[in-house]
């Protein structure tokens, strides 16, 4: 062969070889990402759902990392829900058919995450409920595709029965939001303060709207009354309201006082040295918590965002580590299967393990119970408890009763 046609082929090899360089790499199918549908109501209750954002977005950024969900990454796709039942339906329909949410998830008031629980069981879609607390989401208008993560009503409210108990005060008043959690809160007291103290007497009831409290007349209505103790349901603006005028008129003077949420830093928090010293509540004394399980979220958290976590913080991001775990235990995101998954579901949180319950839904993860008091001109719990969810359930048997046809 001629040096010629050795060159020519030499040359020829040579460009053939950078042309399939210059192609470019067909490029590796992405996983197709687990989507998960989030509604709130953001705009109405900004102080509990700032924080829950940023505790779901973290628990996102670590799963992520670390490799998403059986090499599947998470996609949250949140939305307002309104803050009324009619949008939040229509919010999680077009988190299904518009944005291909394989789960939806969140809700705050208890009347709208009934609603959302009504569209998942219509749809067959699975809901994880997040922060609504109505005993009917798990009992009474309890499905097969609707859990429920925080403790409810009922279960807030047995925890603070031994202190309620233990005054052994006979006169009673109650001051609540009148709405579905509210309504659900008081009745629960009133029966079970009943069965463990059947001469006790309801003298006040004060039942305000939502975010209107008038809360002179109220604070004003309970001291005409003269009960020997008061069980709140108030919470964020019309507990601070409610707080201030009672402070300012007495009303509350020498009155034992057992309260539902008043220890969560968002409601907690902004009545700075107005806070109701004595008080004994449910809520989230992070500052007082050194299990290792709090400690690594807490680090995390302050890493992130440079300021401590609030009870939303730590819902959001329980929130999310559930649905993975159901995932993961599922398999993939099939709604039948991720239902079955959750059904006895052991998820590792902040507040160390629970589980969500097959027979009701509803997870065993607890609150803290503590009594207020004053510290460098802030409020905050002291003594506080940790009470297992488990602890203040029904058995098997009696949720078959209270939950007699859902599914």
């Amino acid at each position: 062969m001629r040096p010629s046609n050795v060159l020519r082929r030499a040359l020829l090899g040579a460009a053939l070889t950078a042309s399939l360089l210059a192609i470019p790499a067909l490029p590796t199918r992405a996983a197709e990402p687990i989507r998960i549908g989030e509604l709130n109501s953001y705009k109405a209750q900004p102080a509990f759902l700032d924080p829950y954002r940023k505790g779901m977005q973290l628990a996102v950024k670590q799963i992520n990392e670390a490799g998403g969900v059986d090499g599947r990454p998470l996609e949250l796709i949140s939305r307002d829900d309104g803050g009324n039942p009619g949008d939040a339906i229509r919010v999680a329909e077009e988190l299904v058919t518009r944005e291909g949410a394989d789960i939806i998830a969140g809700t705050f008031l208890s009347h709208v995450g009934l609603a959302v629980a009504d569209f998942a069981k219509r749809r067959k879609v699975f809901f994880l409920a997040a922060e609504p607390l109505t005993d009917k989401l798990t009992w009474a208008d309890g499905n097969r595709y609707t859990f429920r993560l925080r403790p409810s009503t009922y279960m807030q409210v047995a925890m603070l029965m031994p202190a309620a108990i233990g005054v052994k005060r006979k006169r009673w008043a109650i001051v609540y939001p009148n709405y579905e959690y509210g309504q659900s809160a008081a009745e629960t007291f009133k029966t079970l303060l009943r069965a463990a103290q059947p001469d006790v007497e309801f003298v006040a009831e004060q039942a305000t709207p939502l975010g209107k409290v008038d809360a002179g007349p109220v604070a004003q209505a309970l001291a005409d009354a003269k009960p020997d103790a008061v069980f709140n349901v108030l919470f964020g603006p019309d507990l601070a309201k409610f707080v201030r005028e009672a402070n300012t008129r007495g009303a509350l003077e020498g009155t034992f006082v057992v309260s539902l949420l008043s220890g969560e830093p968002e409601y907690l928090d902004p009545l700075k040295d107005e806070a109701p010293v004595g008080w004994v509540v449910t809520g989230y004394p992070w500052y007082s918590i050194t299990t290792p399980e709090h400690q690594a979220f807490l680090t995390a958290y302050v890493d992130a965002y440079g300021e401590p976590p609030r009870l939303g913080s730590i819902v959001g991001y329980t929130t999310i580590r559930s649905i993975a775990a159901g995932v993961a235990k599922a398999g993939g995101t099939d709604t039948e299967k991720l239902v079955d998954a959750f059904a006895g579901l052991e998820v590792d949180g902040p507040f160390g393990p629970f589980t969500y319950r097959a027979s009701d839904h509803q997870a065993t993860i607890g609150a803290f119970v503590g009594t207020l008091a004053l510290r460098d001109g802030q409020g905050v719990m002291v003594a506080p408890v940790y009470v297992d969810g488990a602890s203040v359930l029904p058995s098997d048997a009696e949720v078959r009763k209270l939950r007699p046809a859902a599914d």
